[in-house]
């Protein structure tokens, strides 16, 4: 045996007996005992890049990264080809996070060892790292063809197959995974939100169960259940997830989140704010926390914070498109239309797809007046979802509103296939079939209620039409204060309340609604039929006459300032306040008696001093009372309500104060007058920027104007009429 074997056979003693002290866990020994040959350039280049290699792994366990690189590259300069030290410095470059770095030296072990399963699935994770998604699941297809049951590789490709959009792949490979994993938390868990993606959550339900089987303290796990368990509406139980991964990880800001979500849809509405509040106390740039703020804000309809929520959103994540789109419908509530249209459009910069945002800025638009507009917004709400039912309602409202009949009429029917309406309803409830236009003749009819009073004395002109068609008996089923006063009209054979009319739908041969009407008799602005003649009882005339009697002489007027305080736009067609008509006072030889109703009555009952006004309307039982009344005065001036359609088709001036914003399209757009009532109404616009005050001021000018500095004169009516006298404005 020569002196140098004899040298290279005691070094390799040394790095054997090293390596066994690695095994040991003893790396500071096992580094000592190398440390003399790592310079020693008399070594053989294999024996010496051994010692090489194992001084770079003792550095490593023993956390010195800097002396672990070190020795690694210079094993690499002595023996460019050792293969494991590729390895050794992508798992040290990984754990440094210098995935650039990783990824060489994998690919160099890819060159080197083309055949290592472990290699590929390695820079598959440092790939994935990067943001190279399609590459890392390129690298772990590698993986698998060289071991199909490589359970981790199936498990990091479930993972990038998720997130490449490929979920059907993901199930599949997540249980692939399951075979050698099973007893693995998190696989069943990601299975879970697979199954959530492809709509099976009952199936996901289940893997996150499994899941918390084998981890029951499993945050992540129990948060996924809550958001299963909301979806199916299991709210109870939803809460109880989220609160449980809460519990385990207070500061788990998702879980915040979707605690939140399930309380809001549970109507707790202040507790789900808190747990907002409490997802964004943990992570401040929590965007779609500050979303879900906004949402809980707007149903506690503190819009100026839900304002601010949604654009906190948008601060942190501009391209969350519901939230530029629920901002545009705050503003909206807010009167702000040229923000809102503005946060709409935004939305469509967004998604261009979006058909909500399109419905919403037709809405915004139409209620600036730009109609043309508008209807392009619904109709491209409309042509990305044809079934988008607030999209076609608000397009049939427009299209009624601009006195486009034919079509409008045709849209306006969409009101019966959407659950939310009352319409909808109604369909569902009676068992009868519904009438759509065919042959009445010596067919059983029932007409029923699902709208307004007003609707319902507007449209009672189609009875006498209807009734023409061969109907042989039609019935009214509607609320108790128009029966007297229906009953009278011509076509109507019965009136009925609701629920006798339901019991006995089924004897009917069909049913419809009276604003159906007009779309089957085909009405169009020139063919509008002549309102209903509503028949006085002379008996209630007379009833009436002593307290309209008691007025000084000179012009009666009747006055409603408020509607119904459930209308959907009440706050703007409402005037505020009886004291807001005081100028209607100055103008001699008039005298005022109030038909209000409902809210508003109690102004009546004690007017403001200088505003002498005979109260009546809280003495009115129904319409029929109020017929009478209105019969027996000279003009009625009111706001958009029911008095104002019983005025006009009795043949009274009537004035209508409209509201700014959301004008009902029965007054159709830019007109004075109303075809429904050619002859006796009178339209009275706020203009943009008006205030009440100011709209007040043009009804007296008009009063003024109709009636100078009156004298006074008998009564309008000298003895009970029995049919309806037109007079002009």
């Amino acid at each position: 045996m020569t002196p140098t074997q004899t040298l290279a056979s005691a070094t390799a003693d040394i790095n054997q007996h090293a390596v066994a002290l690695c095994s040991a866990g003893q790396f500071a020994e096992a580094l000592s005992m190398v440390t003399p040959l790592l310079d020693d350039a008399t070594l053989p280049n294999d024996t010496r890049a051994d010692a090489l290699n194992i001084a770079g792994a003792c550095c490593f366990a023993l956390r010195n990264a800097v002396d672990a690189e070190n020795h690694w590259r210079q094993c690499l300069r002595v023996k460019p080809g050792y293969a494991e030290v590729y390895g050794s410095l992508g798992s040290l470059f990984k754990s440094l996070g210098r995935l650039s770095a990783a990824k060489a030296m994998y690919r160099q072990l890819v060159s080197l060892r083309p055949d290592q399963a472990d290699t590929h699935h390695h820079l598959g994770n440092v790939l994935y790292g990067l943001g190279y998604k399609e590459d890392a699941e390129a690298s772990y297809r590698e993986a698998l063809a060289l071991r199909p049951d490589y359970a981790e590789a199936h498990y990091n490709r479930g993972i990038v197959l998720c997130d490449l959009r490929r979920p059907h792949e993901a199930e599949a490979a997540y249980r692939h995974a399951l075979r050698g994993l099973h007893g693995c938390a998190e696989v069943h868990n990601n299975l879970g939100n697979v199954l959530v993606e492809l709509g099976r959550p009952a199936e996901a339900d289940a893997a996150y169960r499994e899941a918390l089987t084998l981890r029951p303290q499993y945050p992540e796990a129990l948060n996924n259940l809550g958001g299963v368990l909301k979806a199916a509406h299991r709210l109870v139980e939803a809460e109880l997830a989220c609160r449980l991964a809460l519990a385990i990880r207070p500061d788990y800001a998702e879980a915040h989140l979707n605690l939140g979500a399930v309380l809001a849809d549970l109507e707790r509405l202040p507790e789900a704010e808190a747990a907002c509040r409490e997802a964004i106390a943990c992570r401040p740039d929590y965007a779609h926390a500050h979303y879900n703020l906004g949402i809980a804000l707007f149903k506690l309809e503190r819009y100026a914070d839900a304002e601010q929520a949604y654009r906190e959103a948008i601060r942190w994540q501009p391209g969350i498109v519901q939230a530029h789109n629920n901002l545009g419908c705050v503003l909206r509530v807010l009167d702000r239309f040229p923000e809102a249209i503005d946060a709409f459009r935004q939305a469509l910069e967004v998604c261009p797809e979006l058909a909500e945002a399109h419905s919403n800025l037709g809405h915004a638009l139409a209620q600036l007046k730009r109609l043309p507009e508008a209807e392009s917004a619904y109709r491209q709400a409309l042509a990305l979802r044809a079934d988008y039912g607030d999209a076609r309602f608000g397009l049939a409202v427009l299209l009624l509103r601009m006195g486009r009949f034919e079509e409008g009429w045709r849209q306006y029917e969409c009101r019966y296939d959407e659950p939310s309406f009352v319409h909808h309803k109604t369909r569902a409830m009676l068992s009868c079939p519904q009438w759509s236009g065919e042959t009445l003749a010596g067919k059983s009819l029932l007409v029923w209620q699902e709208d307004g009073l007003g609707d319902m004395l507007q449209f009672s002109r189609y009875f006498v039409l209807l009734k023409a068609q061969g109907a042989a008996h039609i019935a009214f089923a509607c609320a108790p204060a128009l029966h007297r006063l229906m009953a009278r009209v011509d076509g109507v054979d019965a009136v009925l309340d609701h629920d006798a009319a339901l019991a006995g739908a089924s004897s009917y041969d069909c049913w419809m609604s009276l604003l159906s009407a007009p779309l089957y008799l085909r009405t169009t602005i020139d063919t509008i039929p002549h309102a209903a003649q509503f028949a006085l009882e002379p008996a209630l005339v007379e009833q009436w006459r002593p307290a309209l009697d008691a007025l000084p002489p000179g012009r009666r007027i009747g006055l409603v300032w408020k509607g119904n305080a459930k209308h959907h736009n009440d706050a703007n067609r409402s005037i505020p306040s009886l004291a807001t008509l005081a100028p209607l006072w100055s103008v001699p030889g008039l005298s005022f008696a109030s038909l209000q109703k409902g809210q508003g009555e109690d102004e009546a009952r004690d007017p403001p001093a200088g505003q002498p006004l005979l109260d009546l309307g809280a003495k009115v039982t129904d319409f029929a009372d109020s017929a009478a009344i209105v019969a027996q005065l000279d003009l009625v001036i009111c706001v958009d309500t029911s008095i104002a359609h019983l005025a006009a088709s009795l043949g009274k001036p009537c004035w209508v104060m409209l509201p700014e914003r959301d004008i009902d399209w029965r007054w159709l757009h830019g007109r004075d007058d109303s075809p429904w009532y050619p002859h006796t109404l009178r339209l009275f616009h706020r203009a943009a920027g008006e205030d009440w005050p100011m709209s007040v001021e043009r009804v007296r000018q008009a009063c003024v104007e109709r009636f100078g500095a009156a004298t006074p004169e008998s009564p309008a009516n000298d003895k009970a009429p029995t049919e309806t006298a037109r007079s002009g404005l």
